[in-house]
């Protein structure tokens, strides 16, 4: 889930010293001498110097554009929109209950958990929190759903629209204005470890284009 999603400098020589031989005389020509053919004559010897690195090779696949950050909820489409609404409505109530009637059941049960949640949803989520109320975990899924988005895999089955953007943004090319964002979520501490990682770990939400819960998880 966590998708959950580095080129050497050439170096030429600095200075290539000439080497000067002393040009050998040529005998004097023999009028009574058989002549004799010469062959073409070679190519001065060069060294050849590196081509440049490029981004891509012809007949190479380009990678992957990284997709555009948004901050725009009029981007979203109405079913998405409502339903990022009614769960920052629940987190702001206070009362982690208020999820149980916005999380997907069934085989397309809302993800809680990157392996099987054992029993009832609503008490996963207050084991994730640091208090027995489970208002850290509402005040973290509330920050995560305020931050900018990305919408991924559009047009096919998996198209998602996902929280926060960082999730799809290698983390080691955030600007300072994105760490700034990022440190809103997580501490400073934590950012190492994502490096370490190559990406980010931290909790992250997705809904789906009609509006489905699809996620909310934490973790490598």
């Amino acid at each position: 889930m966590c998708a959950l999603l580095f080129a050497l400098p050439v170096h030429a020589f600095s200075e290539l010293q000439e080497t000067q031989f002393e040009a050998p005389e040529e005998p004097e020509s023999d009028p009574q001498a058989p002549a004799v053919e010469r062959g073409p004559d070679l190519p001065a010897l060069e060294v050849p110097l590196p081509d440049p690195i490029r981004p891509g090779t012809p007949g190479q696949s380009a990678p992957e554009a990284t997709p555009r950050i948004l901050y725009d909820l009029m981007l979203l489409p109405e079913p998405v929109r409502r339903m990022r609404e009614r769960i920052m409505e629940a987190c702001k109530a206070g009362d982690v209950e208020a999820l149980r009637a916005l999380l997907s059941t069934g085989a397309n049960a809302t993800q809680l958990s990157l392996s099987a949640v054992e029993g009832d949803p609503i008490d996963h989520l207050k084991s994730l929190s640091g208090d027995e109320e489970g208002h850290e975990i509402l005040a973290i899924l509330y920050e995560v759903l305020a931050a900018g988005f990305v919408h991924l895999d559009i047009g096919t089955d998996d198209e998602i629209y996902a929280w926060p953007y960082f999730v799809a943004i290698p983390i080691e090319t955030l600007t300072p204005p994105q760490r700034v964002e990022l440190f809103k979520l997580v501490t400073a501490g934590d950012y190492e470890e994502m490096k370490a990682y190559g990406t980010y770990i931290f909790f992250r939400v997705g809904i789906s284009p009609d509006g489905e819960w699809e996620f909310f998880v934490g973790g490598e």
